[in-house]
């Protein structure tokens, strides 16, 4: 089960490195890691740099998007066995066209302080359809509690954010919530402040999120967060650009601008343990 009390965030922002996905490729930028030994070396970087939270997506042999836990499982192992204390937080929707019970063996065996929730089926646009029924969802938000891996929450549209608020009173998922806005996702809601203002005030009172935009929109989605006391998820999963024309050298270059950009606004990049309070962690 899950604490309920936290720290005092206003001070306090929690970046996720959200270091491969399952869209880019080593085509759109050569320093995306893909491989176990790339994406643990990616990730302990990222939490020196001041990183909480890695979100983790696999890739086959081939690159290829995958819910393989071998792979997990070697990913999981190496950032382990580091000692490093960056919070794991575990995809549930890697790759298409496998179980539901391959989507959930990474957190079910590897037991992680996070795993995705995505809460609803959606459109990307020009590419094919994210499928998550609500039977799947049932499913995962009770095996969450049973295993004690807190979701989080992704909402790419207000649908998704309803879904959440519906489980919640279901008892499919528990109190205090964890959300993340999804922003810039083809078929989902567009990557501004209208966008983010909107989802944040719908919010459950007694609930943390965070954000990202997807390409152009990443910036101005960065410094709302700022501005409003979010927390803030960057990565390669989300950019292969730091700047317009200009390819990023690594997920932590992401996770160093918004230390800068955080230290601008008189806050804080919460550490790992900081974070855990935050996010009602055990």
């Amino acid at each position: 089960m899950f604490e309920t009390r936290r720290a005092n965030a206003k001070d306090k922002v929690i970046v996720t490195a959200a270091v491969c996905g399952a869209v880019p490729t080593k085509a759109d930028n050569p320093n995306l890691p893909t491989q176990p030994r790339e994406l643990a070396d990616s990730i302990i970087e990222c939490y020196k740099a001041g990183a909480a939270v890695a979100h983790i997506h696999v890739r086959d042999d081939q690159d290829n998007p995958t819910m393989n836990i071998d792979k997990f499982t070697e990913t999981v192992n190496l950032v382990r066995e580091a000692m490093c204390p960056i919070i794991l937080n575990l995809t549930t929707s890697g790759a298409p066209n496998v179980t539901d019970e391959e989507r959930m063996m990474p957190f079910v065996n590897l037991r992680p302080e996070l795993a995705s929730f995505d809460a609803g089926t959606m459109n990307w646009l020009h590419s094919s359809v994210f499928v998550n029924e609500p039977q799947f969802l049932e499913k995962l938000g009770l095996k969450m509690q049973a295993v004690g891996v807190k979701p989080e929450i992704e909402v790419f549209d207000m649908g998704m954010l309803n879904t959440a608020l519906y489980y919640l009173k279901k008892g499919i998922l528990k109190a205090p919530l964890h959300f993340q806005i999804c922003l810039g996702a083809p078929g989902g809601l567009e990557a501004n402040v209208e966008s983010l203002l909107y989802v944040v005030n719908h919010l459950p009172e007694n609930c943390t999120w965070g954000t990202f935009g997807i390409g152009k929109g990443a910036m101005e989605i960065t410094l709302a967060a700022l501005s409003l006391g979010g927390n803030i998820r960057t990565g390669f999963e989300d950019n292969v650009y730091f700047n317009k024309g200009e390819l990023a050298k690594s997920n932590a270059q992401f996770v160093t601008r918004i230390a800068d950009l955080a230290k601008l606004a008189n806050k804080q990049l919460a550490t790992p343990d900081e974070a855990r309070e935050i996010l009602g962690l055990k």
